[in-house]
């Protein structure tokens, strides 16, 4: 039995995740406006966005390391597999490739997109998603790295031909929510007097960081309820990224 929701994957199910599950959620319902054809996902999840994508799909393939369970009445197709590589991943074979708050996690992020780059066909276009480090309240140990809107414009143009850059940024509700966060955040790390959460070993922290950051979200969602609960997507909104988004939202195109 599960006992504790770990911070490497946000859940629908987890009130206290809301905040965070509607910028994810908003992620797919905007990739659904562009995607057609072939379409691969890296990350699936817990499958809440294959339901999104898959009626605008002609094909779709979604990937993730851990198995997902698939909607039975789902035309898709769930394999488990660590990347990178892509392992049997045909080049040339996609329209488009998603992958929602996934690059942070992976060690060779060049591979991650070369790999990418090779299974999509020519013109194709990669959407990805990924924190944005200027916001970030402290460090997630669960994230071998976090990018500004420079670092991963400067990555994908060493891998694709152009990439677009936009932002998902929030309204007040948001901005009031991120606040109340950051100060509870403040008040935990203020006895972190030696600044070990950024000196020692990211692997030596998840498990405290789950526990400490389960805590802080459930503290909040208990001592603003409704703020937290009637938060929805359309709190969010996607324009040209800068350093006060929340989340990079990039295309990026193939030669």
């Amino acid at each position: 039995m599960k006992i504790l929701q770990t911070a490497e994957r946000v859940s629908q199910k987890e009130h206290s995740d809301n905040y965070v599950y509607q910028r994810s959620l908003l992620a797919y319902l905007e990739a659904a406006k562009i995607i057609s054809g072939s379409v691969l996902e890296i990350g699936t999840g817990s499958g809440y966005g294959v339901d999104i994508i898959a009626p605008h799909a002609e094909e779709f393939v979604t990937i993730d390391k851990h198995q997902t369970p698939m909607n039975s009445s789902s035309a898709v197709k769930f394999i488990q597999m660590n990347v990178p590589p892509l392992h049997g991943i045909p080049s040339n074979s996609f329209d488009f490739v998603i992958t929602f708050q996934v690059i942070e996690h992976i060690q060779n992020d060049g591979l991650f997109l070369k790999e990418i780059n090779r299974v999509l066909k020519s013109g194709g276009k990669l959407i990805v998603t990924t924190p944005n480090k200027k916001m970030s309240i402290t460090r997630n140990p669960w994230h071998i790295r976090e990018y500004t809107v420079q670092e991963l414009e400067k990555l994908l143009l060493s891998h694709f031909k152009k990439a677009e850059k936009l932002g998902v940024f929030g309204n007040e509700s948001i901005m009031d929510y991120y606040i109340k966060n950051k100060a509870s955040v403040k008040r935990i790390t203020r006895f972190d007097i030696f600044n070990l959460q950024y000196r020692l070993p990211r692997q030596l922290l998840q498990i405290p960081y789950d526990i400490l950051n389960r805590l802080n979200r459930k503290k909040l969602l208990n001592s603003n309820k409704e703020l937290v609960t009637r938060i929805t997507h359309e709190d969010y909104n996607i324009r040209a990224a800068d350093d006060s988004c929340f989340d990079l939202f990039f295309i990026a195109e193939k030669e």
